[in-house]
C-alpha cells in the first residue's frame, strides 16, 4: 500500500473496526500523523516557552497556567483529537491482521510493557491468507 492510499484508507475507514490493516498501511498512517502533528507541537512549544519561563521566574501560578493552556495548546489538542479515532481504528485493524482481537489494545494500560507489546505486534507480519477478521 502506498503512502497516499494509507492516508485515504485512514480517513475513509476512520471508525471501521472491521477488516485488516497491513503493516505498510499502519506505518504510513503513523508517519502521516507524526508529520502533521509535529509542526503544531513545535509551534506550541515555541509560543509558550517564553511565557512559561517568565511565569516560573515570577512564581506566578496563574500566569503559568495561562501560558500552559493558551490558544496554541487547544489547537494542538484539537489536532490530536482529529487523529485519535482514525489512529485507534487503524491500530485495531492492524491487530486484526495478526489474527488478534482489538481488545489487545487495552494492554497499553500496562505501564511500559504494554507499549512494547503493541509495538512488537505492529512490527510483526500479518497472518498469511484469510483469518477470522477478513471483511
Amino acid at each position: 500500500m502506498s503512502f497516499g492510499q494509507a492516508i485515504a484508507n485512514g480517513f475513509k475507514k476512520y471508525a471501521s473496526w472491521k477488516g485488516r490493516a497491513t503493516r505498510s498501511e499502519f506505518w504510513f498512517w503513523t508517519l502521516f500523523v507524526a508529520i502533521v502533528q509535529f509542526p503544531f507541537s513545535l509551534f506550541y512549544n515555541i509560543s509558550s516557552q517564553g511565557a512559561l519561563q517568565a511565569a516560573m521566574v515570577a512564581n506566578d501560578q496563574g500566569a503559568f497556567l495561562a501560558a500552559l493552556f493558551g490558544p496554541t495548546y487547544w489547537l494542538l489538542v484539537l489536532v490530536s483529537l482529529v487523529f485519535f479515532l482514525p489512529s485507534l481504528a487503524v491500530l485495531i485493524r492492524r491487530l486484526h491482521d495478526l489474527d488478534r482481537s482489538g481488545g489487545w489494545y487495552w494492554i497499553i494500560l500496562v505501564p511500559f510493557a504494554g507499549s512494547i507489546v503493541l509495538l512488537v505486534f505492529a512490527l510483526l507480519p500479518g497472518t498469511p491468507g484469510k483469518n477470522r477478521f477478513d471483511a
